[in-house]
């Protein structure tokens, strides 16, 4: 069963190259549009798989695997690896494979209630906040995680927080889980692990780490956040961290849930990506 997935996966990497348009599955399609809007070009495209559950019943069988895509892109003279990991699942009946898919996770299934708004405070809250260090972070945490935090299906918020307070973000607010933004002694806030808390946290806070939103994802820096809504219906969804820039000042993000390294930032390539997609860019200040 592995040798038929390895297989697969083989196949499908070389689509990501492929000169032959019929061949194109729809999450290739959207990654080649992704690079030739932006005039890059995946190079070369390697999947590795990494089987992490085995379910068998008489005839049937479900495989649960990582898929670890590495993509070589060449934006004008540069060249640098993005990397992707999809938790999948194949499905095989005697024997022989008959679906593979990709296992969708949503932060629709973590509750966001309202925000209590933290009054500013005589003693001042000062912080320095080292860019370096939270992108350091990030860039050793894409794709594991530190056991000094709690693990969410839905991770990608609490990701993006661990990476700010790496930086030296303060935390604030507890123990009261809707106020401000913190993770101690296995509690957090909602603001810490949900994305619509997180986006509204970011918004509105003026005690501790502060930001402030602009208006494109080019006046963002190393270390400053993206949130999105996929839907464009006012309830957001996912949270990155800008990594890098690319040859034309555009964020590339790192990011958990599917976890992702050096990823464009738009999503345009996401199966979660929709025209109605609204996004959020948030400048931490870097010293109160």
């Amino acid at each position: 069963m592995k040798k038929q997935l390895q297989h697969l996966l083989k196949t499908q990497a070389q689509l990501f190259v492929s000169t032959r348009d019929d061949m194109m599955e729809e999450a290739v399609e959207r990654k080649r549009q992704l690079c030739e809007k932006r005039g890059a070009e995946i190079v070369r495209c390697t999947i590795h798989c990494q089987v992490v559950g085995k379910h068998v019943m008489e005839n049937e069988a479900r495989l649960s695997y990582c898929a670890h895509y590495q993509f070589l892109i060449k934006h004008g003279r540069e060249m640098y690896v993005e990397e992707q990991i999809e938790e999948r699942q194949a499905y095989f009946l005697d024997g022989e494979l008959v679906k593979d898919e990709k296992v969708s996770k949503t932060d629709g299934e973590m509750d966001s209630p309202r925000l209590e708004r933290e009054m500013p405070v005589d003693e001042r809250i000062s912080y320095e906040y080292n860019r370096a260090k939270a992108v350091r972070y990030a860039e050793i945490w894409w794709n594991s995680y530190n056991p000094a935090f709690p693990k969410f299906d839905v991770d990608c918020t609490n990701f993006v927080s661990q990476c700010l307070y790496a930086g030296g973000a303060p935390m604030t607010g507890y123990p009261n889980r809707a106020k401000g933004w913190w993770c101690k002694n296995n509690s957090w806030s909602y603001s810490w692990a949900v994305a619509h808390s997180f986006r509204w946290y970011l918004s509105g806070s003026r005690v501790g780490l502060q930001t402030v939103e602009v208006s494109s994802p080019e006046q963002l820096m190393a270390g400053d956040v993206i949130c999105y809504d996929f839907q464009g219906n006012g309830r957001f969804d996912h949270s990155t961290i800008v990594v890098a820039k690319d040859k034309d000042g555009m964020p590339l993000v790192n990011a958990h849930t599917t976890n992702s390294r050096m990823r464009y930032w738009s999503y345009e390539d996401s199966s979660a990506y929709t025209p109605n997609i609204r996004y959020k860019f948030f400048h931490i200040i870097d010293r109160k």
